[in-house]
């Protein structure tokens, strides 16, 4: 039986449109080359900040960040950057009473920002707040405490198979691997991820017919 559900964000809550984009704008580079490289460095396995490092070369990327922050162009999220399936997923979810969590890999200020949109969930919290990120076993141990019931009554669901369904799945969680975003459209059908999420899937509206099941 599934009592809690437990989400990524990047790319499965919110968009990394702007992300990206106000990256490349602070790199002043196009923001179609950095988006091109987005998807270069996610088909080969690599970690999305590595698009960061190739169009500047030995770039410090916490250091860039902190100077994006000082200069008032740092993160921002509001409405428009959610998936339109967003609210009323997690909303339903509650209803039928599932705990809903919301934990990925993003920084302490993403939490506070995504705690601002007054979502429908129980928690929200980020692996900055926590000290510690995916795909860490301990991450999926925090998750786990967060959902307040044990690993198999807790789905986790998100779009990358190295940092959400594979690890999840270690740490003895159901899985929904959800096809959105660059991870989540490339890997789909890799075999890997067939063999090991759960459930794959399309909406965030297909969970609610996954809780108390």
């Amino acid at each position: 039986m599934i009592r809690a559900v437990i989400f990524d964000v990047g790319e499965t809550i919110t968009r990394d449109d702007r992300y990206w984009a106000s990256w490349a704008d602070w790199l002043d580079i196009p923001r179609h080359t950095l988006s091109a490289l987005v998807g270069a460095v996610v088909a080969e396995g690599r970690d999305n900040a590595d698009a960061l490092r190739l169009v500047r070369p030995g770039i410090d990327v916490g250091a860039e960040y902190r100077a994006r922050e000082a200069a008032g162009r740092g993160e921002h999220l509001d409405e428009s950057d959610l998936y339109d399936d967003v609210r009323p997923a997690l909303a339903e979810l509650q209803r039928l009473g599932a705990r809903v969590v919301i934990a990925g890999n993003q920084t302490a200020r993403a939490g506070e920002l995504l705690r601002a949109l007054d979502l429908p969930a129980d928690l929200v919290v980020t692996s900055g707040e926590w000290g510690v990120a995916k795909p860490q076993a301990e991450f999926f141990q925090r998750a786990v405490e967060a959902a307040e019931t044990a690993p198999s009554e807790a789905l986790y669901v998100g779009d990358h198979p190295a940092n959400d369904v594979m690890p999840a799945a270690a740490a003895g969680l159901r899985t929904a691997h959800l096809r959105r975003g660059p991870w989540g459209h490339l890997w789909a059908d890799d075999p890997n991820v067939v063999a090991t999420a759960d459930w794959r899937i399309d909406s965030l509206m297909e969970l609610t017919a996954l809780v108390g099941r």
